[in-house]
């Protein structure tokens, strides 16, 4: 019985650890200049997980994939959206802190820790972890393709006012 409760535990844990690493992470990381790179590298790392799915207990039907997926695109990444701005001082450009930032990011991990228990009951723990990487990578794709816009938005008012722009 312990076998199991820790090992139902331990992706609750770190999914915590996680969350708050990148809460540190982002805060120590808005103060200093941003870079085309430093907002493409994220998706692209994490996108390595999709070789979770040559496993076959892993794997989950397309449209369960899918509704994950968009479940994190449409709901979870909105507010990251929305509190996610640039501004640009002297010359280089910064990621605005929003004091809204951590709130949303630890409600979002409260919310999907009560949905990882949920579904867990229903599914197995390898199918739960390729949903909830699916609702994340859902969440972290648009958030970041948004931050690039508006980066490359900053980076091209700083060009028109004469200033060098950073990447």
């Amino acid at each position: 019985m312990s076998l199991r409760l820790n090992v139902h535990l331990l992706p609750l844990i770190v999914s915590a650890l996680f969350a708050l690493s990148v809460i540190g992470i982002r805060l120590k990381a808005a103060g200093r200049p941003t870079s085309e790179r430093k907002i493409i590298i994220p998706p692209l790392g994490m996108s390595t997980g999709f070789a979770m799915f040559i496993f076959p207990f892993m794997r989950i039907p397309f449209t369960w994939g899918l509704l994950a997926f968009l479940a994190g695109a449409l709901f979870f990444s909105y507010p990251l959206i929305r509190t996610s701005k640039f501004e640009a001082i002297e010359g280089h450009i910064y990621l605005k802190r929003s004091k809204a930032f951590i709130v949303i990011l630890l409600v979002l991990l409260v919310i999907r820790l009560i949905l990882h228990d949920y579904v867990e009951q229903y599914v197995s723990l390898g199918q739960t972890g390729a949903l909830f990487f699916l609702l994340a990578f859902g969440m972290l794709l648009p958030w970041r393709l948004a931050m690039l816009v508006q980066y490359r938005k900053a980076a091209r008012t700083l060009v028109s006012d004469g200033q060098v722009a950073t990447d």
